[in-house]
Parts: C-alpha cells; structure tokens; sequence
C-alpha cells in the first residue's frame, strides 16, 4: 500500500465546528469538541390544533412554520407527525437559553411565538424541548 510522508500539518481537527476559536498550531487538542455532524443542536417539539400531515408542500402551512423560525434560527432538520412537528434547531439558545440544556419554558414561549404564524384553520397550541421525536410507524 502506498504511502506519503507528511512533511507539515498535524493531527489538528479539520472541522470543528462547536468552537469559535479555532486551536493554536503546537496547542493540545485535548476537551476539545469536535463534531463532524454539525453545530450542537436545540430540540424543540411544537403541537398543532389539527393535523398537520397534509400541509406539506410548497407555501403550506409547515413550510410557513419553517420559514417563521428561520428569521431567529437556521432548522437543521424537522419531522411531521400528525399534529406534532419536532424541529432540530441551531444556534443554541437563539430563543432565550444559552445556557440552559434543554432549553427551558422561557424559550419554549419564544419558539412557540415564533412559530405561530397566521393560516386558516391551523395554529400551534403548545411545545415542548423533550428532543427529536421520531415518527411512530
């Protein structure tokens, strides 16, 4: 098998993308988080008075949610499941907790405001930051 000495670099993260600051060339690495995945996530779970499954396209209501919620945050993924729809969000804490994990009912009233928009006969009645729900089958 063939193989290239390496004449500078190190085994410094590549990617690393939970820290603001990136480590120093000669530093230690060591406690650093390093996720290859993605920025750290905030969970959020939002209930609806009807289901929602059927709202799925283009300038419907779920798309609506989402479009809401990206003027706060980015939605890294979301899952519809009847009349709930859980949400993968990030930055952390952009709806009142920074520091809190999970986020706490002060920003899940946020999320929830921020959340609710304006659709003929659907709106969202509570949410919860119980974490990523999957669908049942």
């Amino acid at each position: 098998m063939a193989y290239i000495t390496v004449t500078s670099g190190g085994a410094q993260p590549v990617f690393a993308t939970d820290v603001r600051n990136p480590v120093a060339a000669g530093a230690s690495t060591a406690a650093t988080p390093v996720n290859l995945a993605g920025p750290k996530l905030d969970f959020y779970q939002v209930t609806a008075n009807v289901s929602v499954a059927t709202q799925q396209d283009v300038n419907e209501y779920v798309s609506n949610v989402i479009q809401s919620l990206q003027r706060t945050c980015t939605v890294a993924m979301y899952q519809v499941d009847g009349v709930q729809i859980s949400f993968g969000i990030y930055p952390t804490g952009a709806f009142g907790d920074s520091t809190a994990n999970p986020p706490t009912t002060v920003s899940t009233a946020n999320f929830l405001t921020a959340a609710n928009v304006t659709y003929t006969g659907y709106q969202l009645d509570s949410c919860t930051s119980i974490g990523f729900k999957l669908a049942t089958s």
